[in-house]
């Protein structure tokens, strides 16, 4: 049972102040110290990466704090070669605790039976969307069963994400933290090149036509 679970049965008003009030408290916490915070309260935590621009930085900083954490990538099948490269060069550099989670059918196979990616204004696209990302990642929870999710969500991507706060309710009443919420762009940058961590420019996410715009995943509860 995730860490919220019980809370959220007994009485969602409840765990809804409790997020509120969580979030008031982390309001002026640096990121490293809200990482540390989520991590006292975690017995089953994880994080999930899609290895795109940036996404290096909160995976370099959780896994200095917690080396042994599950790590979930969906790997659509639809990644660059740069992009495979770069998640093998991170695993094999970090030791990464990697668990990669594919979809049912593979991008190949799609290709040849379907033709491959629907355009985002096709009637099924969300089916798409579902069966390459969003179904991965419910097996990989299903699976993993955390009770916390960390996650590289900002608020600075969109409207949904500026009104989660750093602390939310994830999939199976997980607690998703968001150590970097509050971070711009430029911090994100810093942090890479402080640390001397390449970054990925190279990224495509078919499930993502535009950046502004969510796969799914956050949305999941």
């Amino acid at each position: 049972m995730g860490l919220l679970s019980a809370a959220f049965a007994a009485n969602p008003h409840v765990l809804e102040a409790n997020l509120a009030n969580a979030n008031a408290e982390l309001a002026d916490y640096a990121a490293a110290d809200i990482l540390a915070w989520a991590l006292a309260r975690a017995s089953k935590p994880v994080i999930s990466t899609n290895f795109r621009p940036g996404s290096a930085a909160l995976l370099h900083m959780v896994v200095q704090a917690r080396p042994d954490i599950p790590v979930i990538w969906v790997d659509t099948g639809y990644n660059t070669p740069a992009t495979y490269r770069y998640a093998e060069e991170l695993h094999r550099a970090w030791r990464l605790n990697l668990h990669c989670y594919t979809p049912r059918v593979s991008a190949a196979r799609r290709q040849a039976v379907s033709g491959g990616i629907p355009g985002s204004d096709a009637v099924d696209f969300m089916r798409f969307a579902r069966d390459a990302k969003i179904e991965p990642f419910e097996r990989a929870f299903n699976e993993l069963a955390p009770d916390v999710w960390f996650t590289g969500i900002r608020a600075v991507q969109n409207d949904f994400r500026a009104g989660l706060g750093a602390v939310s309710r994830g999939p199976r009443n997980t607690l998703r933290v968001a150590p970097l919420y509050r971070w711009s762009d430029a911090e994100v940058t810093a942090y890479l090149e402080r640390h001397g961590i390449a970054d990925n420019g190279d990224y495509v996410d078919p499930t993502k036509p535009a950046q502004h715009l969510e796969c799914g995943l956050q949305r999941l509860a």
